[in-house]
């Protein structure tokens, strides 16, 4: 077996492969940019060698910087993880002119397979259903408008290189393919090195299904079942499944061996995911291969019991697989929830800075429930605009489906992360939305069911009864300890009252509060009892709370006469106040926010790209007013309303900070 291997990429990904790696006995090489200096990739590994500065087009995509590292350590194979190099025929093709093994595919399956554009050929070569496209080059903007207009919208513009939903854009009309065209070679080009783009049919209602595949180089394949990947944003995969709550096993059963077919038509070895595209009739269209591990990979780990970094490893030192397809059973559920460093509230916008707070949920593996997380940052650590905003993957197994989503539920409640804007809020309300928990769901899902973006949760009235009760109980408790703190209550000049009025999403709740050792029952005007138990102590961020025995998780922050309690996606503001209080309060006015209506605000921390207008402008709405770029996408900024541009404030190449004004409106 290997003794040293290098990882060639950075953040969660690294570290996964790191820990299989250590369970191997196998020592370990990172690579770091400059922006990665204290990373935890770095801090894990054996050894580490710096690359070069913060952009991945100077750092981690440079071949001849990787080799050198490979060179000053002596590592006897490389794993590319996924992005970067890990699809890059001329990678593998280094490594193997210097003696390095490549933990993936031969590179003449990476040419074939990994490249969108020829894998379409070899498919629809192979007879494999493709769906309707133009796989040749595109030259220009105006080239790719009359070849979507043959095809007819919509279309899908994709690099050929891509991946993680980089390069790819949806046009509805000719402007859109316009658009689409040029900023899909621009992120291709930053993103991958290579900025060539091809176009397919833009399939509507779909389905995103997935199957793992493994080889290796003695002619052996298998499949491992398949992931539903329908949960996606702007092309980019949020919750991912596996099983799919909607193949039957002849469905699973015939996707399974045509992916397998097809890697081997190639003589490929090593993992790898053939992607499809499956209808309401459960018919399936081949979509891509991605000839390395998918970010998805841990629900397939889960459901299936194999170490899918380990088989790789193997695979590349030339082992023959382990396992037959007899061998492989699927077992109970397993779910997926990528942790994204932006900002759900401001259409999901990338969030960089400091991870004040950096708490998951504890992992554990028990009979009947698993929760696992694979991330790549700490407390303490800095999310940086330079690289992919996925800061984690939560997941959980359970028997069944119900159960692995009821266990990500309270596992996204005790997931604690503050500092930079994320979507845990998103996360969870998208586990408790109804037509997600029937299973009945499409690539569409989130453009269906969030048109206006997502604004939060606003929890039922069963729920914020939970909320109430638990946050009179929390109150008590906090003002008893005052007293204490103070020593007025053992001068008998105040005790804790027993009414309380607890005000929270437009409601308000006049309750007593009987108290009783390790909790206490909150009685509402109605005369519903309610049960609540925690040890929960004031200061506690997280309150791990039984109402009526079933267990509610909050997160909590002080707010003047409350606390600030997030739970199940909601973000709530709750007061607990006496009576007089609570009266009181009602004769206060409502603060209102600044009006910024003629502002264009930056919405994330950027870089100006291009500025479409000038001083003096009549701007329509929709219309294009500037692109910022972060995270290694292209985010084009629109008018809401028709206006005049009074003022511009920032040019192509300014970076700027949340909330900087870049240009002003009559």
């Amino acid at each position: 077996m290997f003794k040293k291997i290098l990882i060639a990429n950075r953040g969660e990904i690294a570290c996964r492969v790191i820990k299989t790696a250590k369970k191997m006995g196998i020592q370990t090489v990172a690579i770091y940019s400059d922006a990665d200096r204290n990373a935890l990739h770095v801090r894990m590994a054996d050894e580490a060698v710096h690359i070069g500065p913060p952009p991945a087009n100077e750092s981690y995509i440079v071949i001849d910087k990787v080799m050198d590292a490979i060179r000053q350590t002596g590592a006897e194979a490389v794993h590319p993880g996924y992005g970067f190099l890990s699809e890059n025929a001329k990678f593998a093709e280094a490594l193997e002119a210097a003696g390095v093994a490549f933990i993936g595919p031969p590179k003449g399956a990476i040419m074939s397979m990994g490249d969108k554009i020829t894998s379409k050929k070899i498919a629809q070569e192979a007879d494999v259903s493709t769906v309707p496209g133009y796989m040749g080059l595109i030259e220009d903007a105006e080239e790719a408008v009359k070849i979507s207009n043959e095809i007819g919208y919509p279309v899908m513009i994709k690099a050929s290189a891509g991946g993680g939903g980089k390069g790819m854009r949806i046009a509805w009309n000719d402007d859109e393919a316009r658009e689409g065209f040029q900023s899909s070679k621009n992120e291709a080009a930053s993103s991958f090195g290579d900025d060539r783009i091809f176009i397919e049919k833009f399939v509507t209602q779909p389905r995103h299904i997935e199957i793992q595949v493994l080889c290796d180089s003695h002619g052996n394949g298998i499949y491992l079942g398949e992931r539903e990947c329908s949960i996606q944003r702007r092309n980019q995969k949020v919750i991912e499944e596996a099983p799919s709550p909607f193949l039957d096993e002849a469905t699973r059963k015939a996707m399974g061996e045509q992916a397998v077919a097809l890697a081997q038509a190639v003589d490929y070895s090593s993992a790898g995911t053939v992607e499809f595209i499956v209808d309401g009739n459960r018919k399936f269209y081949f979509l891509e291969m991605n000839t390395r591990l998918q970010v998805e990979h841990p629900v397939t780990e889960l459901i299936t019991g194999v170490d899918l970094v380990e088989q790789m490893i193997r695979v590349a030192y030339g082992e023959k697989l382990s396992i037959t397809q007899d061998d492989v059973k699927l077992n109970g559920w397993a779910m997926e929830s990528r942790l994204y460093a932006e900002d759900p509230y401001r259409n999901f916008l990338p969030s960089i800075g400091r991870l004040t707070r950096y708490r998951p949920p504890e992992e554990v593996a028990v009979k009947g429930a698993v929760v696992r997380n694979d991330t790549g940052v700490y407390e303490g650590g800095e999310i940086s605009m330079f690289y992919d905003p996925m800061i984690a993957k939560l997941c959980t197994w359970g028997p069944t489906r119900a159960e692995a989503i009821e266990g990500m539920r309270v596992a996204l409640d005790s997931f604690e992360v503050e500092g930079i804007g994320h979507n845990l809020p998103f996360l969870a309300a998208v586990y408790d939305h109804p037509k997600f928990v029937s299973g009945n769901i499409t690539t569409a899902f989130i453009e269906e069911e969030y048109p206006e973006g997502f604004t939060g949760v606003d929890l039922d009235d069963a729920a914020l009864r939970r909320i109430a009760a638990s946050c009179a109980a929390m109150h008590r408790v906090a003002e008893i300890r005052r007293t204490r703190v103070s020593g007025r209550m053992d001068n008998h000049e105040r005790t804790v009252g027993d009414d309380w009025v607890v005000t929270l999403q437009g409601q308000s709740h006049a309750v007593r509060i009987a108290a009783y050792r390790g909790g206490a029952t909150v009685t509402f005007p109605d005369g519903e009892e309610v049960k609540v138990e925690s040890d929960w102590t004031p200061g506690q961020q997280l309150a791990r709370v039984q109402v009526d025995g079933a267990p509610l998780v909050l997160k909590v922050g002080k707010v003047s006469g409350g606390f600030r309690i997030r739970s199940r996606g909601a973000d709530l503001k709750v007061h607990v106040r006496s009576p007089r209080q609570a009266e009181l309060a009602l004769l206060m006015p409502e603060k209102l926010p600044p009006d910024t209506s003629r502002l264009l605000l930056c919405p994330m921390p950027g870089l100006i790209v291009k500025v479409n207008v000038e001083v003096g402008d009549e701007v329509q709405e929709g219309q294009a007013l500037c692109t910022v770029e972060a995270m290694k996408m292209e985010n084009i900024l629109r008018a809401e309303k028709k206006a005049i541009v009074t003022k511009i404030n920032a040019a192509a190449g300014d970076s700027l900070a949340v909330d900087d004004i870049i240009m002003e409106f009559e």
